[in-house]
């Protein structure tokens, strides 16, 4: 009965041990390059990552990758005016705001993909009308084109218009997870609690990696 004991025990702390230092993907198409390294070839995985980009906020100010340097943050896709999934996303979305908003290492950056409509100004209205404070969560706006792009083929979500659809867009409903080096780790539904629940479980292992 004593080894037995121990064996459980042991197993319990493995177990544990393995949970503590799970390891997230990262995601999207890697390539395989041959690299010289002191004098011989191996072979070095390359991820891709997202690229600089420059958008504005909701205060009028220019967002850059720099703003994100040594972050994780969370993307999502979305407009103003959305009758369809915006406002669950949104009220998941809080529960991440909530358990981060006073953590610097990590932000949230929801793009617009209706430009036209959604100015410096409206988006700084909805953002007040959310109850958000401070510089944790970011809404940006601008070239309609460079945003359905970076969505499209680097967050690698769905962005576009579509007059069929309520509001003339379609768009993901995906929360993208990236790291502080810019890779996306994760994708979740936007639109599901739990899932939002997950992300904000995965966000706590990026923060210990």
């Amino acid at each position: 009965m004593k080894h037995s004991h121990i064996s459980i025990a042991s197993l319990f702390l493995i177990l544990a041990f393995g949970c503590q230092n799970k390891k997230l993907p990262i995601l999207g198409e890697s390539e395989t390059i041959n690299k010289l390294v002191d004098g011989k070839t191996v072979e070095q995985i390359i991820y891709p990552v997202i690229p600089d980009f420059s958008f504005l906020n909701q205060n009028g100010k220019v967002v850059t990758q720099s703003d994100y340097k040594d972050k994780i943050y969370i993307a999502d896709f979305f407009f103003t005016t959305c009758p369809t999934i915006c406002p669950v996303m949104k009220k998941n979305m809080l529960l991440v705001y909530e358990q981060f908003k006073d953590d610097q290492r990590v932000g949230i950056l929801s793009h617009t993909i209706d430009p036209e409509h959604d100015t410096p100004q409206v988006l700084k209205q909805y953002s007040d009308d959310l109850g958000l404070s401070g510089n944790m969560w970011t809404f940006v706006t601008g070239d309609r084109e460079k945003i359905f792009d970076i969505g499209q083929k680097h967050y690698m979500v769905s962005a576009s218009t579509d007059p069929d659809e309520p509001g003339g867009y379609i768009h993901s409903g995906s929360f993208v997870l990236v790291d502080k080096d810019k890779h996306v780790r994760g994708m979740y539904d936007g639109t599901s609690q739990a899932s939002t629940k997950e992300l904000i479980k995965d966000i706590q292992t990026l923060l210990e990696e």
